[in-house]
């Protein structure tokens, strides 16, 4: 006998996902987290899978219409929106029901191409493969841009996106990736004004931020959360590189190793913050130090939801005010918000 000890469990998910002490990995049947009530069918919308990275094995859920809606933009192309689905950089998928749900919306209400992304989770791919994934995946779209119909883009892409309205969006972990491949492609993207595809703004719902001291929402937490301070602070220690704390500059944005937003030319931003949510402080202060900086800022606050309401309660009152709200700032360019 070696008297080596047994792996034994360093942070649990309880029944969905175990990290043990040698680094293996056990995952569970993660729909016991989501609510058990069916949900109803979206009709008019087609969904297929592309796959947009070979080496990871990595895939895209594309959404559009059936029929041609251009009643709003007088074009038949409508607006591109990309969507990271949450789980805390550990749990999700682009395919769970759910996010499906909300992608379908998206897709028939807005109107929108939703290009819903596949990308690495932790802990077996600690950050930041996810934001890698989703800087690789902005870099397909914009050579399925670049090719056209004509040189051997996805068709439906070819035939639907407006390319030059792409947006980029997520929710709650997928909020936090949505800033980061925003920031990236601003930091280091000088596109020629002729270039077909151009970032017009981005959304972030229910964003997934953190910082090492704690903020008022996360020190006396309102009742009844979907996220626990706890829950929170497990899933950053199981998707950040080891031994890092909540001020690094993925978890928090203006950490003190964080790069200053000062001199990136961001796009628009619309942030979405639930009042019942741990986090939400976190959410509005990201928002006022954009605010500070003379970026262009748009707030949403929804009183009385929780986090992640967006797509655990897609057909809610305030999944319905959200949906108006996401399509007003996607077609901000085209009619006044009393028109829609």
């Amino acid at each position: 006998m070696t008297g080596d000890a047994a792996p034994h469990v360093v942070e649990d998910v309880p029944g969905v996902l175990q990290l043990l002490s040698d680094g293996s990995v056990i995952r569970g049947d993660e729909s016991v987290l989501w609510p058990k009530d069916p949900l109803p069918d979206v009709p008019g919308v087609q969904w297929k899978d592309v796959l947009y990275h070979a080496a990871h094995a990595l895939s895209v859920r594309v959404y559009r219409p059936e029929s041609s809606p251009s009643s709003v933009t007088g074009s038949s192309k409508i607006p591109v929106l990309v969507y990271f689905h949450g789980g805390g950089y550990c749990l999700g998928s682009y395919t769970q029901p759910h996010f499906q749900t909300y992608c379908l919306r998206v897709a028939a209400e807005l109107p929108a191409v939703v290009l819903s992304v596949q990308y690495r989770l932790a802990p077996e791919h600690r950050l930041p493969a996810a934001i890698e994934d989703g800087t690789a995946f902005l870099s397909w779209l914009r050579c399925q841009a670049e090719l056209g119909a004509g040189g051997g883009a996805d068709p439906w892409l070819a035939e639907s996106a407006d390319f030059a309205r792409t947006f980029i969006s997520g929710a709650s972990a997928g909020a936090n990736l949505a800033h980061h491949v925003t920031v990236q492609a601003a930091t280091t993207q000088k596109q020629p004004a002729v270039h077909p595809l151009r970032v017009a703004g981005y959304v972030l719902m229910s964003a997934f931020f953190g910082g090492a001291d704690r903020t008022a929402a996360e020190v006396n937490p309102p009742l009844d959360v979907t996220l626990t301070v706890d829950g929170s602070d497990k899933l950053w220690r199981m998707s950040l590189p080891v031994g890092a704390s909540r001020d690094h500059p993925v978890a928090n944005p203006f950490g003190p190793e964080s790069p200053s937003l000062v001199p990136v030319d961001l796009p628009p931003v619309l942030v979405v913050t639930p009042e019942k949510d741990v986090l939400r402080d976190h959410v509005l202060g990201y928002a006022a130090r954009l605010r500070e900086m003379g970026k262009a800022v748009e707030v949403a606050e929804f009183l009385g939801e929780r986090h992640g309401f967006s797509v655990l309660q897609p057909f809610s009152e305030a999944a319905d005010e959200l949906m108006r709200v996401l399509r007003r700032f996607v077609y901000a360019d085209f009619a006044s918000p009393t028109a829609l």
